[in-house]
Formats: C-alpha cells, sequence, structure tokens
C-alpha cells in the first residue's frame, strides 16, 4: 500500500473519533466559561448559586417587560420613557411610508379580476394595536388621474390579491431591517418588535458579554426571537460591515453614553438609501457652549453659551451628520429633532446623490454673537443661485454680516459654529406623527407630553433659525419683564411673524430684525422706566436705551398672539419627574450597588461645589476676630454697631506692658519628664 492511500485511510478511519473530542472539548470550555464577560472582567464564574442569589429587577414599559440586575440600575433609566415613546411613534410612521417607497420600486402590485387590466396597484396596510381604522397606502403606477388611485373598499379582490397587513410581531418579508447600535438591556429592540408594525428583523448589538447574555433572557422572556436578533459587537465594527447597499439596515437607533460621534461616520455609511438614522446625544454641556474647543473636536462646530443654547446643540448635530455623509456623497434631510429634558434627539433620512451633496455648503452657517447685549447673525458658508438654464450655480457667500462692534451695544462678537441653518423638522412628517398619536393616546404612557411638544414644533417657525428668551431681552436694558403676549403681539403689529420653540418655555422665535426687535424693548423701557442714573455709561442696557425708538410699538394684546398649544393648555414642557433625575452613572464591570448607599452618594454631591451657608452668630463672631482698618484710621461711623473689632490691642502695646501687671496664671500643661524646671530657664 502506498504511503497517500495510507494517509487517506487514517484520515477516513479518525475523522469521527476527532469530530467527537472536537465537540466534547467545545462543551467542556463552554461549561467552564458560560459567561465571557466575566473574564473580560476580572471575575470568575460563580455558577449556579451565585445566579440564584443575584437579584433582579422587573420593569414593564409599553408591551415590553424586562429584567436587569439590581446593582447595575444604569440598564433603565425610566426619565428616557418619552424618548422610547417618540422613537416608536416615529418609526411605526416611517414604516408606512419606507413601505409604499418599496412597493413601487420593487414592484409588488396587486391587480386583482375585479381591477382594470390596465390599472396595477400596490396595497399596503400597516396594523397598529389601538387604532380603529387600518390605514392602508394605495399607489397608481399607470400615472393616470388621481381619481384612479382612490382605495376601493367594496372591490372584490382573489384571494391571493387581498391586501397585505403588516402587523405588530409578525415578520414581514419586505419591512424594515432595524439595528440597535448600543442595546443595552434590550428594552427597545423588544419594544421596536412588540409595538412597531412592518418590520423585518431587529438586530440588538451591544459590546458588553453581559448585556448581550441580559438581552437573550428578555427577549426569551418577551417571546420575539422570532425577531429580535442579539448580537455582541463593536457597534462601529458591525455598520462597517453592512456597507454594502444590499446589507445596509433601514432604521439605526444610537443611544450612547454621552457623544455618539465615534459611531456617527459609521452609521451614515450603513444606513440604507432613504433610510431613517435615530441619535441621541446627552453630552449637553459640551454642546450648551461650556467647553467650545471639545465641541469642535466631536462634532466640527464651535459651541457658545447663549439662551438658544438647545436649539444650536440640534443644529451642531445635524452639521455634524450631513458632514461627515458628505464624505460618501451622501446628505441628510432632518425628519424631527427635539431638545428634552437632559438630551438631544434627531431624526433624520440619508440619501446619496451627488447633486445635492453639493448644496450641503449653502445649507450651514456661522453665527455672529454679540457679548454685550446677546444680538446673533447668521452668516451662510456658501452661496447657491440660479443660473441659465434652470441650472444652480454654488459659490463661495459674502460676508461678514456684522462691524467689529455691535451695532446696538458697542461689544464685541463671539463667534460660534458652523451649524445647520436650514429647518430641522418635517412639518408633513411630524403632523402625521402628531395625528397618529392623538387618535391612538393609549398607545404610549407619554403620550400627552408627546402630543404637547409635535404641537409646539408645528407651530415654530421653520425658516428661522435660533431665539431670544424674554428674560434676556429685558435683563440686558435692566427693566421689568414684560408679559409673552404683550412682546408677541407687539411683533405682530409691527408686520413681523414669531412662534414659541419647544426647547425653551420663554422662547421668542422670529423674523424681526434685531433694531427692530430692540425699538419695541426701548417703547416698552419708556412705560417701565428704568434708573438711568445707575447705568454705567459703558454697559449694553445705558448705549442701547440712549438711541430713540424709530419703531412706535403697540403692545395691545391680539387674539393671534396666543398660540393654539398654549389655549389648550398642552403638556408641553416636563416638569421634574423623579428625585435626582437626569443622566445615570457610565456602566462599570460589575456595577455599583443601588439602594441607600447610591442615594448617599448623591445626597453628599449635590451642591459641593459650592460654599456652604453660613450661620449669621457664627459669621459675626468670625467678623469680630478681625479688626477694623477704618477705627485705626479714625473714621468709622458705626461705633459699637460695626461687624469688626474695635478693641484689639496692637502688637507694639503688648510688647511695652510691665509684666507686673498681668498676675501670675499657672501652667496649664505641667513639664514631662526630662524637662528643665526652675529658676534662669526660660
Amino acid at each position: 500500500m502506498s504511503r497517500a492511500r495510507i494517509v487517506l485511510w487514517l484520515r477516513l478511519t479518525l475523522r469521527p473519533a476527532c469530530s467527537l473530542y472536537r465537540a466534547r472539548f467545545m462543551e467542556e470550555q463552554t461549561q467552564g466559561l458560560r459567561n465571557p464577560g466575566e473574564m473580560e472582567n476580572g471575575t470568575e464564574p460563580c455558577g449556579e448559586e451565585c445566579a440564584s442569589e443575584a437579584q433582579e429587577t422587573t420593569v414593564t414599559e409599553g408591551a415590553a417587560k424586562i429584567a436587569f440586575p439590581s446593582a447595575n440600575e444604569v440598564f433603565y433609566n425610566p426619565v428616557q420613557e418619552f424618548n422610547r415613546d417618540l422613537t416608536c411613534a416615529v418609526i411605526t410612521e416611517f414604516a408606512r411610508v419606507q413601505l409604499a417607497a418599496k412597493g413601487i420600486q420593487r414592484g409588488a402590485f396587486s391587480g386583482g379580476a375585479s381591477l382594470s387590466p390596465d390599472l396595477c396597484f400596490w396595497v399596503a396596510a400597516v396594523k397598529v394595536p389601538g387604532e380603529k381604522d387600518v390605514q392602508k397606502v394605495v399607489v397608481d403606477l399607470s400615472e393616470q388621474e388621481e381619481e384612479n388611485a382612490e382605495l376601493k373598499e367594496g372591490a372584490n379582490l382573489a384571494p391571493g390579491d387581498q391586501p397585505r397587513t403588516a402587523a405588530v410581531g409578525e415578520i414581514c418579508e419586505e419591512g424594515l431591517r432595524v439595528l440597535e447600535g448600543l442595546a443595552a438591556s434590550g428594552l427597545r429592540s423588544i419594544r421596536f418588535a412588540r409595538e412597531v408594525p412592518g418590520l423585518q428583523s431587529v438586530v440588538a448589538n451591544d459590546a458588553s458579554a453581559r448585556a448581550v447574555d441580559l438581552i437573550r433572557r428578555n427577549v426569551q422572556l418577551n417571546g420575539v426571537a422570532h425577531l429580535v436578533h442579539p448580537r455582541q459587537a463593536d457597534a462601529r465594527m458591525l455598520m462597517y460591515q453592512h456597507q454594502k447597499a444590499s446589507e445596509r439596515f433601514d432604521v439605526i437607533d444610537l443611544d450612547p453614553y454621552g457623544s455618539p460621534a465615534p459611531f456617527l461616520d459609521a452609521a451614515v455609511q450603513a444606513v440604507s438609501e432613504g433610510g431613517l438614522l435615530c441619535v441621541t446625544c446627552t453630552d449637553m454641556a459640551v454642546l450648551a457652549g461650556n467647553s467650545g474647543e471639545t465641541c469642535y473636536s466631536k462634532y466640527g462646530a464651535m459651541a457658545l453659551k447663549s439662551r438658544a443654547c438647545h436649539e444650536m446643540a440640534l443644529r451642531i448635530v445635524l452639521h455634524s451628520l450631513d458632514l461627515r455623509a458628505n464624505c460618501y456623497q451622501r446628505f441628510v434631510v432632518p425628519l424631527l429633532s427635539v431638545s428634552a429634558d437632559f438630551y438631544v434627539r434627531v431624526f433624520v433620512r440619508v440619501f446619496t446623490g451627488q447633486a445635492k451633496v453639493k448644496a450641503s455648503a449653502s445649507k450651514q452657517a456661522l453665527v455672529f454673537q454679540c457679548v454685550g447685549c446677546g444680538t446673533f447673525h447668521l452668516q451662510r458658508l456658501g452661496k447657491a443661485s440660479g443660473a441659465s438654464g434652470g441650472r444652480v450655480k454654488f459659490s463661495a457667500a459674502c460676508g461678514p454680516p456684522v462691524a467689529p462692534e455691535c451695532e446696538h451695544c458697542g461689544q464685541r462678537h463671539q463667534l460660534g459654529g458652523p451649524l445647520w441653518a436650514e429647518p430641522i423638522h418635517d412639518l408633513d412628517f411630524v403632523g402625521r406623527v402628531l395625528e397618529a398619536v392623538s387618535t391612538n393616546p393609549g398607545r404610549f404612557h407619554t403620550a400627552e407630553r408627546i402630543r404637547g411638544v409635535l404641537s409646539v414644533i408645528t407651530e415654530e417657525l421653520p425658516d428661522v433659525p435660533l431665539y431670544y428668551t424674554l428674560d434676556q431681552l429685558s435683563s440686558t436694558i435692566r427693566c421689568s419683564t414684560p408679559r409673552l403676549l404683550q412682546l408677541r403681539s407687539a411683533l405682530l403689529h409691527a408686520g413681523f411673524r414669531v412662534s414659541l420653540s419647544h426647547a425653551c418655555k420663554n422662547a421668542v422665535k422670529t423674523d424681526a430684525p434685531s433694531s427692530a426687535l430692540w425699538d419695541i424693548m426701548r417703547c416698552w423701557e419708556k412705560e417701565c422706566p428704568v434708573k438711568r442714573e445707575r447705568l454705567s455709561e459703558t454697559s449694553p442696557a445705558f448705549r442701547i436705551l440712549s438711541v430713540e425708538p424709530r419703531l412706535q410699538a403697540n403692545f395691545t394684546i391680539r387674539e393671534d398672539a396666543n398660540p393654539s398649544s398654549r389655549q389648550r393648555g398642552l403638556k408641553r414642557f416636563q416638569a421634574n419627574p423623579e428625585a435626582n433625575w437626569g443622566p445615570r452613572p457610565r456602566a462599570r464591570p460589575g456595577g455599583k450597588a443601588a439602594g441607600g448607599a447610591m442615594e448617599e452618594r448623591r445626597r453628599l454631591h449635590q451642591n459641593k461645589r459650592k460654599e456652604p451657608a453660613e450661620d449669621p452668630v457664627q459669621r459675626a463672631a468670625r467678623l469680630k476676630t478681625f479688626p477694623c482698618k477704618r477705627f485705626k484710621e479714625g473714621t468709622c461711623q458705626h461705633g459699637d454697631q460695626c461687624c469688626y473689632s474695635h478693641s484689639s490691642p496692637a502688637p507694639e502695646d503688648t510688647a511695652d506692658e510691665d509684666p507686673g501687671d498681668h498676675p501670675e496664671t499657672p501652667c496649664q500643661n505641667p513639664p514631662g519628664p526630662g524637662m528643665a524646671t526652675g529658676p534662669g530657664v526660660d
């Protein structure tokens, strides 16, 4: 027998034995390392006893029920329920839009015998629990009259031609592919599977092995294993692996701890054409202008300290998304941008188009903000103008729009941005979400607040970036604050538009120029005069009030000055939902014990940078230990009422005194052993 035959015979003979030993080895390895995260965290597997001793907390939110370790409360933040409810509402409406678009592209038609043979219809129905009627989308592909696109309710369709209905909890073959890049406990993904119709799959990804193990248990607990697929990977690498057009996700949700900047480059490449990108930013201290250089390093823009910092944060995030998408010949279209509680949340669609990318520069703007009166001006980075033949010509913009010194108060300007200067909402889409939430209020626990916030958004001026605040205008000129309706009425009487802002309850968003706005405030100051002698000649208030107003304001209340959302008393702004609310601490291996210890730490950290209030008696006693300088100079007129001491002896007087004037006092500390005593010893 040749050597080759012997080797072949040995391989065929030993192959079953090798497979058996390999399987046993892998089984032993799996039993020995049940949780890879335990080895990563430097702990050993504890077995079933430790697992039974671990306490878990079960939380029900929406249609989902999750369990998470009680020692790691970072997995669930009840304040973010509004964020999750709003996301479910937005994705539901996006599914309706996207299914219709996919029907046109892929040719998913329904042509029944009772319909005209020249017409082909795509009929899609998205069914949401709680809605009275199934909302159906009918698309006429024959490009005939609009009446041909009406839904024929009484048409007798063949069994195979019945309208396809996308229901909650069912797999839709042409539905949305959703990715939650940072899933933690998997609550958001499970809610998508149990509340959003028209889904093909949901990938719940997290880099932590313990988190993925928790996601698997929660998926089994809710019975959505057919839709939700847990995945352990770095979110950036996972999205980079899905750059091919056929492998992209229709919806990507990013809700990280802090800044999402490390994930944005991968996200704009992994989302499908016209797909939805949902991004949350909780690093509001950076976006609100406390650290402009840090904001530039993360988002490519300088943030300014401004009363409109929350809307500026939204526009900086949109600028960063569009900038990163432009690198790959893509651009973003905002659907909804919300500033709520301690975070901002944006929903954008991502498209591809080289021609549209050229217009991105004209959508960005720099901000010139006066450090004295807070007046701001926007300077576009690019300029789009019409050319012959219906073409659009792009060029660099001319500027700046301001002088070196502010025209109102003479102070210098700060430069911020660039930021997104186009509308930050799609009002048609927002109206659809608002209508769906209003007609089905029992679907979400925070439906009342969603309705209020979206109502204010529909009333905002879409083409007016940023805003002023009522207290900012009045504090600048040191006068009493007018009522909101009075200022709004004055702007309306002057022929300008004005609206509220969902980002600030006393915001004044108007298209009036800053000169007209300060003229209105000068007219208000004449009705509530300011003591000019108390104002410094270099202060912004003195310089603004030293100019006579050119515009005579009328503060008579107008009926249209009170917006509809305010008249109906909608819940527009969230009150503090609970004690010590806000962003939870960063996740750490093993977590931290919750309960009394954590509450005590939070109590001790409250106002830790502020000096505690001093007791008045102790303060008076402390000040009496200091000599009064005016008393030494002979100019103190307070006498015994002075808070400083008038009887402290000078050191020279004490040295010149006769030692015999003071009686001898016994030594309080007797000399210890080994110390010399007696006459002649100092």
